[in-house]
C-alpha cells in the first residue's frame, strides 16, 4: 500500500494530493492512509501534510549505489572491501566486530542510517537516512599506540583537502579533527583503537559527513552550530563521489605518513587549521585551559601558550570556538 501511495504522490511532481483522493484510490480509511505515510517517512521520504490540501512529496531518498562507488574508486587498499548496510546501531560497532574477525586494512562499513551514531566525548551524531555519509574504516598501521592521535589528525587533513576539492567550499579544521564552514560543523571524526604490547592491532576510524541534510534535519539547538555541505553550497552532492575522492586522498596521505612520518602531515594540518594563532579555551579532564594556540606538536598535541607565557601541550580535550586576539 505504501508503494501505491508513493506512486500517487510522485505522479503529482510536488503538488498536493488530498487524503480523500488517496483513500478512495486505495479503498481504505483516511487513518490507514496516514499510517502508510508515517511508514514512508520512516524510510526517509519527506512528505508535507496539510489539513486542507492533503499530502505532497518533498524529498525522495537516494540510496548509495555500491556499483557506482566501485566504478569511481581509484584506491589500492582503502574501500576495496565494503559492507553497505541499510541501518545499524553505529558503524563503529559493526567495523570493530569485522576487525576482530580479521578484516583487511581499508575495509569499510557504510550505513544509510545509524540509530545511535556517536561522536567524540560520547556525544550523539545526527545521521538521517540517505542524507549523509556515516562510515567506519579499518586501519592496521605498524605504529606504536602513542601515535594514534597523529592518525586522527591525518584523517582530518585528508577529509578536509578532499571536501575542499569536491565542493569548492572554504572548509577548515578545528583542533583536533572537527571540520567547519564559517564556524559551523559539517563533519566529525572518531578513532578508536585496540592495542597489544604497545602496538596498534587495529584502528576503527569513524567519519560522519553531513552531505545533503536540510535545516529541518537538525534539532533547533544544534542548527546554530552545525550545517551541511548542501546548505553551505546551495546544491546537492553525490555521496559516491565524496566517498571515492576522500578514500583516494586518505590512502595517499596515509602511505606518505608511513613512509616519512608525521612531519608532512602536521604541516598540512596547520595550513588548514582555523584554531592556530587564536585565543581558545579547551575543556580537558583536568579542567578548562585558556590561552593562545601557537602550533601543533609532532605528537599531535596542540601547543597552548598560557597567560603567564608558559607553553603547555594539550593532548585531548574539547576546544571552544577560536577567538581573534
Amino acid at each position: 500500500m505504501a508503494n501505491t501511495i508513493l506512486e500517487l504522490l510522485d505522479q503529482e511532481q510536488g503538488q498536493y494530493v488530498s487524503g480523500e483522493a488517496i483513500s478512495r484510490a486505495l479503498n481504505v480509511s483516511r487513518t490507514a492512509v496516514w499510517k502508510q505515510i508515517r511508514k514512508l517517512e520512516d524510510q526517509g521520504y519527506v512528505i508535507e501534510a496539510s489539513r486542507k490540501l492533503g499530502y505532497r512529496l518533498v524529498f525522495k531518498p537516494e540510496p548509495l549505489s555500491l556499483e557506482k562507488l566501485n566504478e569511481l574508486l581509484k584506491t589500492q587498499r582503502f574501500a576495496r572491501e565494503i559492507r553497505l548496510l541499510d541501518e545499524v546501531d553505529t558503524t563503529q560497532n559493526e567495523a570493530q566486530r569485522w576487525a576482530i574477525a580479521g578484516a583487511p586494512e581499508g575495509a569499510l562499513v557504510i550505513a544509510e542510517r545509524q540509530q545511535n551514531g556517536r561522536g567524540r566525548m560520547g556525544r550523539s551524531w545526527v545521521s538521517p537516512y540517505t542524507k549523509g555519509i556515516w562510515m567506519s574504516t579499518i586501519l592496521r598501521p605498524s605504529t606504536p599506540i602513542h601515535c594514534a592521535p597523529q592518525l586522527t589528525l591525518l584523517t582530518a587533513v585528508a577529509l578536509c583537502r578532499s571536501l575542499r576539492r569536491t565542493t569548492e567550499l572554504e572548509i577548515g579544521i578545528k583542533w583536533p579533527n572537527d571540520l567547519l564552514i564559517d564556524g559551523r560543523k559539517i563533519s566529525g571524526i572518531l578513532l578508536e583503537s585496540a592495542a597489544e604490547d604497545e602496538r596498534i592491532k587495529y584502528i576503527v576510524a569513524g567519519t560522519g559527513i553531513s552531505v545533503n541534510l536540510d535545516p529541518s534535519d537538525y534539532p533547533e539547538e544544534l542548527f546554530a552550530r552545525a550545517t551541511s555541505l548542501s546548505i553551505a553550497a546551495g546544491r546537492k552532492f553525490s555521496r559516491e563521489v565524496v566517498i571515492a575522492d576522500f578514500m583516494l586522498e586518505w590512502e595517499q596521505l596515509y602511505d606518505l605518513y608511513l613512509k616519512e612520518g608525521f612531519g608532512p602531515i602536521g604541516t598540512l594540518w596547520e595550513a588548514l587549521s582555523v584554531s592556530l594563532h587564536k585565543n581558545v579555551t579547551i575543556q580537558t579532564p583536568q579542567g578548562d585551559l585558556s590561552g593562545r594556540a601557537i602550533g601543533l606538536h609532532d605528537s599531535g598535541a596542540i601547543q597552548l601558550q598560557l597567560e603567564n607565557g608558559d607553553v603547555k601541550l594539550v593532548f585531548s580535550g574539547e576546544m571552544g570556538q577560536p577567538k581573534e586576539q
